[in-house]
């Protein structure tokens, strides 16, 4: 932002590449990791693992409380291994370049706002080069009858 920082916490399919829930916050508490893993489970469905990485947020009892509510297993990326996340940081990438530097947010609503606006533009319309120039959002739904007749 222009003065200050928020946090941002993402709910990814690794599969599509497709944001399915996100949060903003302006402290590191757990509280907007698990509200963003609560809305993306009751819009999409509990995914089988929930990746993070080994921040604080992610380590305690009120998020593993949640993964173990939605029945799904928490898995912990190694501690420095950037690649272990590489589709998170490939997103923080693209938001940072494609959004964040050439707005510098005003404040916190307006973080709000603009990540909403950039997260309904990378599903919809952003093409992507691993998908052969298709949106996470296609790739996403195109996969939805595949996964309802496996499970």
């Amino acid at each position: 932002m222009a003065r200050g920082w928020v946090y941002l916490v993402a709910v990814l399919d690794w599969r599509s590449r497709r944001v399915l829930a996100h949060r903003v916050s302006i402290t590191m508490e757990a509280d907007f990791c698990v509200e963003a893993l609560r809305e993306a489970t009751a819009r999409w469905g509990a995914p089988e693992i929930v990746n993070t990485d080994q921040g604080s947020q992610f380590s305690s009892a009120e998020f593993i409380a949640e993964v173990q509510r939605i029945g799904a297993h928490q898995s912990m990326d190694g501690r420095g291994c950037w690649r272990d996340n590489v589709f998170v940081e490939r997103l923080w990438r693209s938001v940072k370049y494609e959004d964040v530097y050439l707005k510098g947010y005003d404040g916190v609503s307006a973080a709000r706002f603009h990540l909403a606006a950039y997260f309904d533009f990378y599903n919809a319309r952003r093409p992507h080069q691993s998908h052969d120039g298709r949106t996470p959002d296609m790739v996403y739904f195109a996969t939805l009858p595949t996964m309802k007749e496996a499970a």
